[in-house]
């Protein structure tokens, strides 16, 4: 689990640590400096140390023991509105809690660039969407795809669905009784359907969604496999060589945070993890149970396992 959890506004950053039941307010010590942050619990090798990403006006910074008895740490930033990607630099113990609120400002910040028609006024100087500025991943693919079905017994294709814009990322078996699942994109997001054969009025099944999946794996320029646990707990993806993606479904933290801004809770979180192979040799094969994955080069076979299990 994670040392600490974080969040930030434009204004300050707030860090939550999970205190042993043993540790009292005399029993920590906190220094702040501009650049630099100690946290030490009973003169005990320090918890947290190292330089933060930007300055903080130090003489302003606060800490409290919160009543669920977490550590809760205020830094405020000098540089206001100046967005941080990591509060100690180098330090990969904690996480980051991106507030929803902030997605929504994120997005709106993002609604001059989109149009729901494509150039509905070609003639107009700034045309609302230029199909030069999208970004690659926004791109929509060259060569079409249709999902068809094919009686055996007739010998016929008997439906034809057109995939349009929703790109086929990749198949699993979920039920060795059933066909294999097929995962699509659906705008950011990835949806994965479940075929039923014997079901001609309930052929497509939607079983599982991994929110933002869709938009991810196709900002990986050098992906080659994706796959996801037949419980559906964690998708995952890998490049050519080394590296192994995995994104796991939302869940409750053991720590509670709080929205600073509306004061909500934030009960659960998604957490991304990414693997790095001790090996140079190309990833030939890619695999997905519960709580294993199973990576294969052309030299070994690797086990990386993601959920506790037997």
């Amino acid at each position: 689990d994670p040392l600490y959890y974080w969040q930030q506004t434009e204004d300050d950053v707030t860090v939550t640590v999970h205190l042993p039941e043993d540790i009292t307010k005399d029993d920590i010590k906190i220094r702040f400096s501009p650049d630099n942050i100690c946290v030490t619990l009973k003169d005990q090798t320090p918890l947290m140390e190292g330089n933060l990403y930007s300055s903080v006006d130090h003489e302003s910074c606060t800490w409290i023991i919160r009543e669920d008895k977490n550590l809760e740490i205020s830094l405020i930033k000098k540089n206001e509105g100046c967005r941080w990607p990591e509060l100690i630099i180098g330090d990969t113990r904690g996480e980051f809690i991106m507030d929803p609120s902030q997605c929504s400002e994120i997005a709106e910040s993002l609604m001059h660039l989109t149009s729901e028609v494509m150039n509905p006024n070609p003639e107009k100087e700034n045309p609302p969407c230029n199909a030069q500025e999208l970004e690659e991943c926004d791109a929509f693919l060259e060569d079409g795809a249709s999902l068809c079905r094919f009686d055996g017994d007739a010998l016929k294709v008997t439906h034809i669905i057109n995939l349009g814009s929703n790109q086929y990322l990749f198949s699993v078996v979920v039920n060795p009784k059933e066909m294999p699942c097929f995962c699509l994109r659906h705008d950011v997001d990835a949806l994965l359907w479940q075929p039923h054969s014997d079901q001609p009025e309930n052929m497509w099944e939607h079983i599982a969604t991994f929110n933002a999946l869709g938009y991810v794996q196709a900002s990986k320029q050098d992906k080659k496999f994706m796959a996801c646990a037949p419980d559906y707990s964690y998708a995952a993806l890998c490049e050519c060589l080394r590296r192994v993606f995995i994104y796991r479904q939302p869940t409750p933290l053991a720590t509670v945070l709080y929205n600073r801004k509306e004061g909500r809770q934030v009960g659960q979180v998604a957490k991304q993890l990414v693997a790095t192979l001790e090996a140079n040799d190309p990833i030939l094969g890619f695999q997905a149970t519960n709580e294993r994955l199973f990576v294969l080069t052309t030299k070994t076979l690797f086990v990386i396992k993601v959920n506790s299990g037997n």
